[in-house]
């Protein structure tokens, strides 16, 4: 996931240095497009989602295993200005992490290897509200950076089941809260309009449902568990 985003930044990058550089005027695709005062589309992306722990004692950290999952969802657009724009970006996104404790959580205590890791399953219906910030537009490309904040419900959370880690399950809030912040490039092409972007998300909020005992391996020594992410995604409008 590291590479990818080197990559597609680099890109974006590039395409923009480009654009500056070779700014003699040339067809303008999609001239009013940007003029509508309410716009519509729909997004298609990758994601890697981690965890960032805060602990009670000073313990060997506890590890996370990122998968890149995706994410599909639609854009209402509400212009503001030519350089703003209010954005709204339902979206649903799927993510498995992998945790794994060091052995020495369990001193004294009797343990499997199982006992070792839990798997996190995420289904998250997303919903962003964004202000996108526009350069002035150069030739068919257009940087833009972009910050808001956004609300998840997590479809797979067990927040309520009754059972927690000493069965096996690893329980995470149903209701998360993020700030938000990334940056891209809209490519006017000549049906329609494309957007690269990379985003990154923080979460506000604890997602750890603590176990009943208070002295749990598993939880008893987190101070707060945060969902923190990255988004590439590809726009279509």
């Amino acid at each position: 996931m590291k590479h990818i985003l080197f990559i597609c930044s680099f890109l974006l990058l590039t395409q923009s240095v480009n654009a500056q550089l070779f700014s003699k005027e040339r067809i303008r695709n999609l001239d009013n497009i940007d003029k509508k005062r309410l716009s519509y589309g729909y997004t298609l992306g990758v994601n890697s989602y981690s965890f960032n722990f805060d602990y009670v004692q000073d313990k060997k950290d506890i590890l996370v295993e990122k998968s890149t999952g995706f994410n599909v969802g639609l854009i209402g657009n509400l212009r503001i200005n030519e350089y703003l724009d209010l954005r709204l970006e339902p979206t649903a996104v799927f993510n498995t992490r992998t945790i794994t404790y060091d052995k020495s959580y369990f001193t004294g205590l009797e343990y499997t290897d199982s006992d070792l890791t839990r798997e996190v399953r995420s289904t998250y219906i997303h919903v962003p509200l964004l202000l996108k910030i526009s350069t002035k537009r150069l030739n068919n490309f257009k940087p833009f950076i972009v910050g808001g904040v956004s609300t998840a419900l997590n479809l797979s959370s067990n927040e309520n089941n009754p059972d927690d880690n000493s069965n096996g399950q690893f329980r995470i809030k149903k209701n998360m809260y993020f700030y938000e912040i990334g940056f891209g490039i809209d490519f006017y092409l000549y049906f329609f309009k494309f957007t690269p972007s990379i985003r990154g998300i923080f979460a506000i909020n604890d997602e750890l449902v603590r176990d009943v005992d208070p002295n749990s391996p598993w939880t008893g020594n987190i101070h707060s568990m945060k969902t923190q992410g990255i988004f590439i995604n590809f726009t279509f409008q």
